[in-house]
């Protein structure tokens, strides 16, 4: 129906006039917002996701003890990690690399050696991974001072906002088409009461409330699809124009679409349609009804 014009029931509809622009302006800006709300989501996903397996794949040993035990507790920990099944490996950081964690909060000039900092050994994993509960007891047995921390804390509430991330996306992408399925069901109305006049003619004529309600679903679709792609099109180029950043680099740097990601965006423009085919159908025949 969409694809076969009909000059006829084209004429039905007036081509321009405030509820055309009114259509053709509330698809692209929903668009462009459903665009944006597709990068931000997808790139905040991407982080999480990489943040979550960064800490699955290595912990951290914390050993606090008197100055003259450190050497040693760090020695039979480091023992110990090394005959640990799902350890790939383990290293205490150099006084540097302690510094370097402590200077964001403390400043460059921290005298590491003169304060009691505990030891940080880095642990990495194998594709398994360990037991964290066994190695914690054989830590707490052979090195009373050592405190594992396998990230368990710091990965759980990232999967949790991945997770909600998801849940706003669909959220948001709900708001948007029902909102844009608003604005065409208003403009839908104000037309169809504009022509009121035109109507009464054709069905006078022999026109069918089928007929005539086809054109406006034609008309509006259209309107709803040529508007939706222009702002598919332009949301996309500006995603495009944003500064590019690492992944862990933070959110707003990374606020771009990944690979077959750019085909995500591409559903916009037929989803805004579907939308403004249901909406203007549904009001179409409403009034129709009531001009009876």
């Amino acid at each position: 129906m969409l694809g076969r014009r009909d000059k006829g029931a084209d004429r039905v509809v007036p081509p321009t006039g405030f509820t055309a622009r009114l259509t053709v302006f509330a698809a692209a800006a929903m668009a462009f917002l459903a665009v944006f709300a597709l990068a931000l989501s997808l790139a905040t996903g991407r982080l999480a996701t990489t943040w979550s397996e960064q800490l699955a794949r290595s912990s951290t040993v914390r050993i606090s003890a008197p100055e003259g035990q450190m050497a040693a507790q760090t020695a039979a920990a480091l023992r110990l990690l090394q005959q640990t099944p799902g350890v790939a490996s383990a290293r205490a950081l150099s006084e540097a690399e302690q510094q370097a964690l402590l200077e964001p909060w403390f400043g460059p000039d921290l005298p590491v050696a003169q304060l009691p900092v505990p030891q940080i050994i880095e642990v990495t994993e194998t594709a398994e991974g360990y037991d964290p509960a066994g190695l914690r007891l054989r830590l707490q047995a052979e090195v009373p001072g050592a405190v594992l921390d396998d990230h368990a804390r710091w990965r759980a509430p990232l999967v949790d906002a991945a997770a909600r991330l998801r849940l706003l996306a669909w959220l948001a992408a709900g708001l948007i088409a029902a909102t844009v399925g608003a604005i065409v069901t208003l403009a839908a109305n104000a037309a169809l009461a504009a022509n009121a006049q035109v109507i009464a003619v054709l069905r006078l004529v022999g026109a069918t409330d089928t007929y005539i309600a086809r054109a406006f679903v034609r008309r509006f679709t259209l309107r709803a699809l040529i508007g939706a792609a222009a702002g598919t099109v332009a949301g996309m180029v500006a995603v495009y124009l944003m500064p590019s950043g690492s992944e862990t680099a933070g959110f707003l740097t990374g606020l771009a679409f990944r690979g077959w990601h750019w085909a995500v965006p591409l559903l916009v423009p037929p989803l805004a349609a579907a939308v403004a085919f249901v909406a203007t159908a549904v009001a179409a025949r409403r009034v129709l009804g009531g001009l009876s």
